[in-house]
């Protein structure tokens, strides 16, 4: 194929409110590098990261919860998921859904012209497991809200699957996040997971895949999202902060307690999570929707012999685990909407509304 010179993509200026975020006609298409392959998007889904680092969420001057707003007290010194600086202009989109059109000479030229996906955490690949040499796609490196892409071609995994390119382009951030959540609080068969923000694209993604390892799922969420939610067959579905919540999960689970709490949310209602687990329990963490300041009661963590874990740079292989997962079938994607890509905006907002269930994608071949 020809590629042009020129591209559409959305291009994030600085952090502040959407108008840093740019969609431009004409930005030149990238050209791959040795080690780089060169790769046609056809989706990109959206994720918390893309919104968090244009509005300095995640610098420690901030205290609130997500709001899709930029802070006055964040500092562009740590405004980024890894606690330093970005280099703009960014484009941004880790979840890719693309086919691969052009390969550097050192890369592998059998992916020309395969579908592919891209796994988000960027690596030293002469020492991958050191998470200090990390970075992610979208943030540290150019990603996919734009109709070119490159990436390493050893952080691109060819996916052979029935799915749409929407569907595929669903599933990268939110359920490597949610794997990595479950693999480092152990999940095993027989576990009860308590999962909050369980509508949202990693929320979503927990339910699948904790069913998968054959725990028992508990699912938070609002009311109004009950009835759908139900269709990724979560056990027990309650509202998003009961009044009583061992009392509700005694009375629909026979027991009061939960041996993991998988987390997104934090907020107010985070030390009666905590209370649900039981000795011996394990917590784990991959997000603060609802605000990063919590009440913590050392005594209630170490007189019951509690583990906590954050969850954000996936350790090797988690990936490739599931691509895996998706070619065999046994996770699906829950896509709430699609935007074209002049769009996104618009899917930003409804992704920060928080009233969907699932991931919110947005397409690039038009």
């Amino acid at each position: 194929m020809t590629i042009p010179e020129t591209m559409r993509a959305f291009v994030l200026k600085g952090h502040g409110e959407f108008d840093q975020l740019q969609y431009h006609k004409d930005w030149p298409v990238p050209v791959p590098k040795p080690h780089e392959v060169l790769i046609q998007v056809h989706a990109c889904g959206c994720n918390n990261t893309d919104i968090n680092t244009r509005t300095a969420w995640y610098s420690k001057g901030v205290t609130e919860n997500t709001t899709g707003g930029a802070f006055e007290d964040a500092d562009d010194d740590d405004a980024a998921w890894g606690g330093s600086p970005i280099s703009f202009p960014r484009i941004q989109g880790a979840d890719v859904a693309g086919t691969v059109v052009a390969a550097g000479a050192n890369a592998d030229q059998s992916m020309i012209g395969r579908r592919v996906m891209i796994e988000t955490w960027l690596r030293n690949w002469d020492n991958p497991g050191d998470y200090s040499q990390t970075g992610y796609y979208g943030s540290e490196y150019d990603g996919g809200f734009a109709e070119y892409t490159v990436a390493d071609h050893r952080n691109v995994h060819v996916v052979d699957s029935d799915l749409t390119h929407t569907e595929i382009a669903s599933f990268a951030t939110a359920y490597v996040t949610a794997e990595n959540m479950l693999n480092k609080a152990k999940v095993a068969d027989g576990d009860t997971v308590l999962i909050t923000g369980s509508s949202g694209g990693v929320g979503s993604a927990l339910i699948q895949l904790a069913n998968r390892r054959g725990a028992t799922t508990v699912a938070l969420c609002g009311k109004d999202k009950h009835t759908d939610l139900q269709a990724l067959n979560p056990a027990v579905i309650l509202d998003r902060e009961p009044q009583d919540l061992k009392g509700q999960l005694n009375k629909t689970t026979g027991r009061s307690d939960v041996d993991v709490v998988a987390d997104v949310v934090g907020g107010s209602y985070w030390s009666t999570l905590i209370d649900t687990l039981v000795r011996g329990g394990r917590y784990t963490c991959a997000g603060a929707i609802a605000g990063p300041i919590v009440e913590f009661d050392l005594r209630t963590f170490y007189l019951r012999d509690l583990v906590f874990t954050g969850a954000t740079v996936a350790p090797p292989g988690v990936f490739g685990d599931l691509v895996g997962y998706i070619e065999r079938g046994e996770i699906k994607p829950v896509v709430a909407a699609t935007f074209d890509l002049k769009q996104l905006h618009d899917a930003q907002r409804m992704f920060i509304a928080k009233r969907h269930i699932g991931n919110i994608v947005v397409t690039v071949d038009t």
